[in-house]
């Protein structure tokens, strides 16, 4: 059957897999699974639980935690009773959860544990439409009558509901196509985040078009452990499994995903690039603190597996004896590298901010794929994407077959189709800021197309630097290419209005000990390490080697290291990990200062 709404999607797909296990989560040392059976049981019991508690057709239920199946869970309940899924990150400080959940309205709260609850429970009384808080590990020990541990919330009163005439399933059919199915606040790089509306209809129209161009995707394994508050994780890594009638396990933490990769052996794998810098820097860490013959093996074998992935993405024949080296490659080196991430990865799917194109063609080298797709929470989210087979490195693919893209005569991407937001929250006006009376959404991305349709970012309209030269640099290509050293974890281009380009620098501080231990020396603190000549000389090196694919106007003069990285706490990153250009800037205003004084570059 054709779905129509979200909750449609999840209990025609579980009624499939009654007695199958698709729902995994480890509780201690065993991963358990949960039927579809299971599944749809908890479910009911969560939207009858909301429906007794007064919870009326689309009014708001907020979620604040890091994902687990109970987060999924309890999403498919909110919305199975027609109601709306408020997504909320779990690093977000208490005074902003009170602004979003004052914004969409909120009458529940799921929180994680007695950390999240302590947050909401220091501004419960500032949240007018706020009446209780579910507490999603059953640890509340307290007898505050608005708070409920989960197991108790779903007890409910069966009586009111048999009175009533509720039946599970006419309930989940209630919700209409066009209905609003979840509000997503924007992270907030400028000002209060802003509620973006995505309906049944926007996300299930992607869901549709993605299914489309991965045909030969079904009873796959997926691991999540990206923040389902995020919408790339809900889309990839929750939604989707679902609708291909696949399993998801959920990871235990951030700190266990490899682990837990080795243990389940998935074969898909929603990522953002850090995951994948980090993963590359690792790879090569390894390799480099290894025997000669190990070293000159491994970048052989790299090579061998460059040279076959040019000649198939020109759609050539790959010659025998290219064959025959890659199929030695293939024993000596990928599968081992395979292995280490359970051995059965089909693809990665990656997205959320750019990855490197040297990064990407890296890993496919070894048999290890990367589809890199673009969207934004707006798009809910997917507007291009890459394919098996078919991938360019340093694009992110060609649209959706129900997406159109065009470039504006500035450069920004515009995009129209039917997974564009119904609006932002409350907020026409910024709605129309960004929608046009045409219809086309506008990305605040700069981008270019190929002549075979495929799509490339440049940076965001708003990070475009323009020098005292007048000359118009995107940073972000720069800040992933020093990324790829292993020795740099953050870093953050600067230039506008200035005569040259500099950079900040938080150094990967244990490969940098690293580095100097093999030099035979040793410094304690992140503070010392910044200032160590070694340490400078090697950057000064890292910083040289990174620019020299970049014209002279774009070379990064000077740099900067810094001695902790950048935060949220501090307003430095937004909860998806992005860096907030104005705050580092404001923050470090005396180290970028120090760059820029009394030079004449």
């Amino acid at each position: 059957m054709e779905y129509k709404t979200i909750s449609q999607m999840f209990y025609h797909s579980m009624k499939k897999s009654l007695d199958e296990k698709n729902i995994f989560y480890k509780d201690g040392i065993r991963w358990k699974g949960l039927t579809g059976r299971d599944a749809i049981s908890i479910v009911e019991k969560i939207s009858f639980s909301l429906y007794t508690h007064d919870i009326k057709y689309q009014d708001k239920i907020a979620i604040l935690s890091n994902t687990s199946y109970k987060w999924a869970l309890c999403d498919y309940g909110i919305l199975c009773m027609g109601a709306v899924t408020t997504t909320v990150y779990p690093s977000l400080l208490p005074e902003q959860i009170k602004y979003i959940l004052n914004d969409s309205e909120s009458k529940i709260v799921f929180v994680e544990d007695e950390m999240q609850l302590e947050k909401v429970k220091t501004i419960f009384d500032q949240c007018k439409e706020l009446k209780k808080i579910i507490v999603m590990d059953n640890s509340f020990e307290g007898h505050d009558d608005y708070v409920d541990n989960l197991n108790s919330f779903l007890v409910f009163d069966k009586e009111m509901i048999k009175s009533s005439g509720l039946v599970f399933e006419d309930m989940v059919h209630k919700s209409r196509s066009e209905d609003l199915a979840t509000l997503i606040y924007t992270s907030g790089t400028t000002g209060q985040p802003k509620g973006v509306m995505l309906s049944n209809k926007n996300l299930l129209s992607n869901i549709y078009a993605v299914s489309k161009i991965q045909k030969d995707i079904k009873d796959e394994i997926f691991l999540s452990f990206l923040p389902l508050s995020h919408v790339l994780e809900r889309m990839a890594g929750h939604f989707y499994p679902v609708f291909i009638n696949s399993k998801i396990y959920y990871a235990e933490n951030m700190e266990k995903v490899g682990e837990n990769m080795a243990d389940i052996s998935p074969t898909v794998v929603v990522c953002v690039p850090r995951f994948f810098e980090k993963m590359y820097n690792k790879v090569v860490k390894s390799i480099e603190g290894g025997s000669s013959l190990k070293k000159k093996l491994f970048w052989w074998a790299i090579n061998v597996g460059k040279d076959c992935l040019a000649i198939e993405n020109s759609r050539n024949k790959i010659p025998f004896l290219l064959k025959i080296k890659h199929a030695i490659a293939n024993k000596l080196i990928y599968t081992k590298i395979k292995a280490k991430i359970g051995g059965k990865i089909k693809f990665f799917i990656s997205g959320g901010a750019p990855l490197s194109a040297d990064v990407a063609e890296f890993f496919a080298a070894l048999n290890v794929i990367i589809l890199e797709g673009y969207g934004l929470t707006e798009t809910s989210p997917v507007l291009t994407s890459n394919v098996p087979g078919k991938i360019k490195f340093g694009f992110v693919g060609r649209p959706l077959e129900n997406v159109s893209i065009k470039i504006a005569n500035d450069g920004e991407i515009l995009a129209k189709g039917p997974n564009v937001m119904m609006g932002y929250f409350k907020n026409q006006e910024a709605t129309d800021e960004v929608i046009d009376p045409n219809g086309w959404f506008h990305t605040g991305d700069i981008g270019e197309l190929d002549k075979e349709g495929y799509l490339k970012i440049t940076d965001r309209k708003k990070s475009l630097i323009v020098t005292s030269g007048g000359k118009n640099i995107a940073p972000a290509p720069l800040e992933n290419e020093l990324l790829t050293s292993r020795y740099i974890d953050q870093v953050l281009v600067i230039g506008d209005k200035r005569n040259f380009l500099s950079c900040l620098i938080v150094p990967a501080f244990d490969n940098v000990a690293d580095y100097l231990l093999s030099k035979g020396k040793e410094v304690a603190s992140n503070e010392a390490i910044i200032d160590y000549p070694d340490v400078l000389e090697l950057f000064d090196k890292e910083v040289n080697k990174s620019m020299q694919s970049f014209s002279q106007f774009e070379q990064i003069k000077k740099f900067s290291l810094l001695s902790r990285p950048f935060m949220i706490e501090k307003g430095e990153l937004t909860p998806k990990m992005s860096i907030v250009r104005k705050k580092v800037e404001e923050n470090f205003k005396d180290k970028i200062e120090e760059m820029y004084k009394g030079a004449n570059l």
